[in-house]
């Protein structure tokens, strides 16, 4: 996938913080340390959004709607 320049503000502390990572060789630039940031926060997001989608599941509902899927299969399961 190809990539975009853009121009962000950031505060001076986070902005200090970002170059003692380069500094300290865990990031290669600026770039790819917000990169790898912005990468992490959206990968959270993303597993927070699906934790929260599977709380709203009924644990006895969604039992009972797999028993019922795998004994309306269990006819056409091969022997072993």
């Amino acid at each position: 996938m190809g990539s975009a320049k853009v121009a962000i503000t950031i505060k001076e502390d986070l902005l200090a913080q970002i170059d003692r990572w380069v500094t300290a060789g865990r990031y290669p630039n600026r770039s790819q340390a917000i990169q790898a940031a912005i990468a992490e926060k959206l990968e959270r997001a993303r597993r927070r959004r699906l934790a929260e989608e599977a709380r709203k599941l009924d644990p006895k509902e969604e039992r009972r709607l797999a028993e019922e899927g795998l004994a309306a299969d269990s006819d056409t399961w091969p022997g072993y």
